[in-house]
């Protein structure tokens, strides 16, 4: 069990299974986060991880800068907190 803090509202929920996508945990937290694929193809759902780190079964297609992630595409290893 791993926990997401949000950075702008300090809010924090619980993620029970690690193996689920990050967007799909806020999806069931009811934290929108715009996206189109899905995949990693396209990068839209890109956001800032501040703390922690998330892990890809297979790496994004889309370009990611340093401390950001795609949740469309990964999932918890550790705690997170990301800057939205």
């Amino acid at each position: 069990m791993f926990t997401i803090k949000l950075q702008t509202t300090g809010q924090y929920f619980t993620c029970q299974n690690s193996a689920s996508y990050l967007l799909e945990i806020l999806e069931l937290h009811w934290i929108k986060v715009e996206y189109q694929c899905r995949s990693g193809y396209c990068g839209i759902c890109r956001l800032k991880l501040v703390k922690g780190d998330v892990a890809y079964y297979q790496s994004p297609l889309a370009l990611i800068n340093d401390g950001e992630i795609l949740p469309c595409c990964c999932m918890l290893t550790t705690n997170i907190e990301l800057g939205i």
